[in-house]
C-alpha cells in the first residue's frame, strides 16, 4: 500500500519511512547535511565566513611571514578595502538568494568582482596607500569560500513538509516535498524542537481546528508555516493566474518608491552609455546597409506603460517587406517563428547577441521603456493576448524593459500557450520588484548575451 498524507491523501513519490528519517534525524547523513545548512544559512555565520576568507590569509601574510607593521597605511587600508567588500558579496547574496531561480554559483564570481573591483576604484579614486599583493591573496580567498559557501547552499535544501487540502497539489507538482506526517506525530516534533524544516498548507483552506492551533504553536516554536502559493512561486519565479481574482491584484501593485528611483536610474545609466551607443549605431547601421538592401533601423509599434502604444526602435534584422491583409496577417507578420527564413546573416548575430535592441536605450530616454521590465509586444499581439488571456494588460502596470523577468528564464515566445506561461513570469516580477531582483535579471541577462539562449 502507497504512504498517505496526514487526511488520506496517497504519497505520489517520496517513501513515508525517508520523510520521517528526514524529520527524526536517525539518519547521519541527513543529520550533518541538516547541521551544515543550519550552520551556513544563518546569517551571521556566513558573514564571519566571508570576513575571515577575506582578511585573514593577507593578515597573516603580512603580520606573521612579512612581519609588516599593523599601522602601516597599506595594511590598514587593504583590511579596510577587504572587508567592505567580502560585506558586500555577503550582503548581495543574501539577496539574491531570496528570489527564484537565482543559481547562486552562476553569480560568484560575477558579484565577487564587482564588490572587489568596487573596492579597488575607491582605493584608486581617494588615492589611498595599499598593497596590490595583500588584495589579491584577500580577494582569491574570498571568491573561493563564496563558491564553497554556494555549493553547501545548493546541496543542501530545507525540507517542506506539506499539509493535504486546498490546492497544496501546486507545491507538489513542482517541488521537492515530503509529506507531512499525522497531526499528532507532526505536534510531538515540533513540541520538541525535532522538526527540521518547514510547514506549507493552503492556509485558506478550511483546515480543522486541532490543524489550526497547531500551525500556531509551530509559528511561536520557531517553525516557518508558509502559505503554498508563497511556495509555489518560490519554486517557479511565477505567480499563478489559474486561479487570480481581482482581489489578487492588489498584491501584484508594483513598489511605487522603487518605481521613482528606477526612473532616474534608467536615466543616469542612459546617459552613461549613450555616447558609446552613437558609436555603435554608426558601425552596426552601415553593416546592416552593407548586409541586405533597406533601412538600418526598425521601427515598430508596441504597447507599453499604462497601455499607450509607443514605436518601438530597433536594428533591422529581418528583411525588408510590405504586409498586406488585415488583422491576422499583421499579427502573422509580427511573430518570429524559430529559424524564419526572413532574418538576415547579420541579422542572426544581432539577436543571438541581443545588440539589435540596443537602439531601445533612446526609448528609455523618451520614458516609454526601462532598462528592465516584461517586453513590450508588437500592438496586434498584444490585443490578440488580451483577447485570450485574463489580466494579460496589469502588465502593462510597468514600463516595459529592452531585458526582464520572463525573457531571462524562458526566452522569445508567441504561441498562446507559451504566453501565458510569461504572463505569470511578468505577473511575478510586478508583485517582486525591487532592486535586487532588477540585479539578478542584469546577471542572467549577461550569461543569457554570452549563451544566445531563447533568441529566435
Amino acid at each position: 500500500m502507497r504512504p498517505k498524507f496526514a487526511d488520506g491523501m496517497e504519497e505520489p513519490v517520496l517513501k513515508y519511512s525517508q520523510s520521517m528519517m528526514d524529520i527524526t534525524g536517525t539518519s547521519t547523513t541527513s543529520m550533518r547535511s541538516a547541521w551544515i545548512r543550519r550552520a551556513v544559512s544563518r546569517p551571521e555565520v556566513s558573514l564571519v565566513c566571508h570576513l575571515l576568507a577575506a582578511v585573514f590569509p593577507p593578515a597573516f601574510n603580512w603580520l606573521v611571514l612579512l612581519r609588516g607593521s599593523i599601522e602601516s597605511p597599506n595594511f590598514v587600508n587593504t583590511m579596510v578595502a577587504l572587508a567592505l567588500a567580502a560585506i558586500m558579496v555577503w550582503f548581495v547574496m543574501r539577496k539574491l538568494r531570496s528570489y527564484a531561480k537565482s543559481r547562486l554559483l552562476s553569480y560568484v564570481f560575477p558579484v565577487n568582482f564587482l564588490a572587489y573591483a568596487g573596492a579597488l576604484s575607491a582605493i584608486a579614486v581617494f588615492r589611498f596607500d595599499y598593497s596590490a599583493y595583500q588584495f589579491a591573496i584577500g580577494a582569491l580567498g574570498g571568491v573561493v569560500v563564496s563558491f564553497g559557501l554556494a555549493i553547501l547552499l545548493r546541496r543542501a535544501f530545507q525540507l517542506q513538509y506539506v499539509v493535504a487540502g486546498g490546492r497544496t497539489d501546486e507545491v507538489l507538482i513542482e517541488g521537492q516535498y515530503v509529506p507531512a506526517p499525522p497531526l499528532e506525530e507532526l505536534r510531538s516534533y515540533i513540541e520538541a524542537r525535532r522538526l527540521d524544516g518547514s510547514i506549507v498548507a493552503d492556509l485558506h483552506h478550511d483546515h480543522s481546528s486541532e490543524w489550526e492551533r497547531l500551525f500556531a504553536a509551530a509559528s511561536l516554536a520557531g517553525t516557518p508555516v508558509y502559505h503554498y502559493r508563497q511556495v509555489a512561486e518560490a519554486q517557479s519565479g511565477q505567480v499563478k493566474i489559474n486561479h487570480l481574482s481581482e482581489n489578487d491584484l492588489g498584491s501584484l501593485i508594483p513598489n511605487a518608491p522603487y518605481m521613482t528611483t528606477k526612473r532616474m536610474i534608467d536615466i543616469i545609466i542612459s546617459f552613461a552609455l549613450l555616447p558609446f551607443c552613437l558609436v555603435a549605431f554608426l558601425i552596426v547601421g552601415l553593416l546592416i546597409k552593407l548586409d541586405s538592401p533597406g533601412r538600418a533601423f526598425f521601427v515598430q509599434e508596441r504597447m507599453g506603460f499604462r497601455g499607450e502604444a509607443f514605436k518601438m526602435i530597433k536594428f533591422r534584422t529581418m528583411q525588408e517587406r510590405s504586409v498586406a491583409g488585415g488583422e491576422a496577417a499583421q499579427r502573422d507578420d509580427a511573430m518570429t517563428k524559430s529559424d524564419d527564413d526572413r532574418i538576415t546573416r547579420l541579422g542572426k548575430f544581432l539577436r543571438k547577441s541581443r545588440m539589435d535592441e540596443l537602439p531601445q536605450i533612446l526609448n528609455v530616454l523618451n520614458g516609454e521603456m526601462s532598462w528592465i521590465g516584461p517586453r513590450p509586444e508588437a500592438t496586434s499581439l498584444s490585443d490578440w493576448y488580451e483577447k485570450e488571456l485574463p489580466f494579460y494588460s496589469y502588465r502593462h502596470i510597468v514600463r516595459p524593459g529592452i531585458t526582464g523577468w520572463a525573457q531571462v528564464n524562458q526566452g522569445h515566445v508567441t504561441d498562446v500557450t507559451d504566453v501565458h506561461a510569461k504572463l505569470r513570469f511578468d505577473f511575478y516580477y510586478v508583485k517582486n520588484i525591487s532592486m535586487w531582483l532588477d540585479f539578478l535579471i542584469v546577471l542572467k541577462t549577461f550569461r543569457v548575451i554570452f549563451t544566445g539562449t531563447g533568441a529566435k
